[in-house]
């Protein structure tokens, strides 16, 4: 789905997002100005063109729609670019063009574009090497990092946690290896990331042999592991589904999963045309805390639209009318 936001002038009264899309190659769809709030400068970006992209998970979708009413509250005219498919895939659209810009994590640009192995366990440190090396080779522009770390995890349920004794990966290995018909949910991406089950299963010494591997459906890791379908999966620490499960997240002992801070990236050249962007977005960065995603995750997962869920938070915290 693609839509452009327009900035139109309505009377002093505060629009309202058009929830229904479009698909590619149809008509795109028209959005009201939102109203700039308080914390957001109404003319920052007047009459700038800006095309706002995401991977396609819930927390992906939502910052997406975060940074479109954001930049839209600043006068932007933005098409909606959001839901793109993988890390890569999303990045490639970035550096080609088709989008201007996007959030991505500190450990994703840290070991899978720029192929570090490097253990950086202080996140500041971390951030500033991503974005120095990241501008240097490849002209990429990372803004202000949100304090939230969205890293990978295992998680299973709390009971199946207590009846087998399971607070660590270091036990999940344990009992993996005891128990090779023991199943274990990922993503396809998941599977040949260095930062995914590679490195779990090298750093953990686990042998895995019933693998289920649900493809782009990473969501449904969460419904699998709370059904029984999986005895452990791949999830996310500030995914909502977690908190409204109530699974169990396994302490990463060994520390073998990065930092990832989430983090809105441009291109040098955007960034130098228009750097108002990403003033406009740190401010927004600032209060994206572990938190507060877990709880804005966790509404998109009980099925609310991140459209709204991103509009009833920035109208909260003032950065738009």
């Amino acid at each position: 789905m693609r839509r452009i936001f327009k900035t139109l002038v309505v009377g002093g009264a505060s629009g309202a997002l058009l929830l229904s899309g479009c698909g590619l190659g149809e008509k795109e769809d028209e959005v009201e100005d939102v109203g700039a709030g308080s914390q957001v400068d109404p003319e920052a970006l007047q009459g700038v063109e800006v095309t706002v992209g995401s991977k396609e998970f819930d927390e992906q979708l939502l910052l997406g729609q975060l940074t479109l009413l954001m930049l839209n509250a600043a006068g932007a005219e933005v098409t909606d670019g959001t839901g793109t498919t993988g890390s890569e895939a999303t990045r490639q659209a970035l550096i080609q063009g088709d989008t201007d810009v996007y959030w991505d994590y500190t450990g994703t640009g840290w070991v899978t574009y720029l192929r570090q192995d490097e253990v950086i366990s202080d996140p500041q440190e971390l951030y500033e090497a991503v974005r120095d090396m990241d501008l240097q080779e490849n002209n990429v522009v990372w803004g202000e990092p949100a304090p939230f770390n969205n890293t990978y995890a295992f998680g299973t349920t709390q009971e199946f946690s207590e009846e087998n004794g399971l607070e660590t990966l270091s036990d999940m290995a344990a009992y993996i290896n005891d128990n090779p018909d023991s199943s274990v949910c990922v993503a396809s991406e998941f599977v040949d990331r260095p930062d995914g089950l590679p490195g779990v299963e090298s750093t953990y010494g686990m042998d895995i042999s019933n693998l289920k591997n649900l493809g782009d459906a990473s969501g449904a890791i969460y419904a699998q592991i709370d059904d029984g379908g999986c005895d452990f999966g791949e999830i996310f620490t500030t995914d909502g589904r977690i908190q409204n499960l109530d699974l169990k997240v396994l302490e990463d002992d060994k520390a073998f999963f990065p930092l990832y801070n989430g983090t809105p990236v441009v291109m040098r050249e955007t960034n130098e045309a228009n750097p108002e962007i990403l003033e406009v977005l740190a401010p927004l960065a600032q209060v994206l805390d572990n938190e507060t995603m877990v709880e804005l995750n966790g509404q998109v997962a009980e099925g609310l639209p991140p459209e709204q869920v991103a509009e009833d938070f920035l109208r909260e915290q003032d950065f738009i009318q």
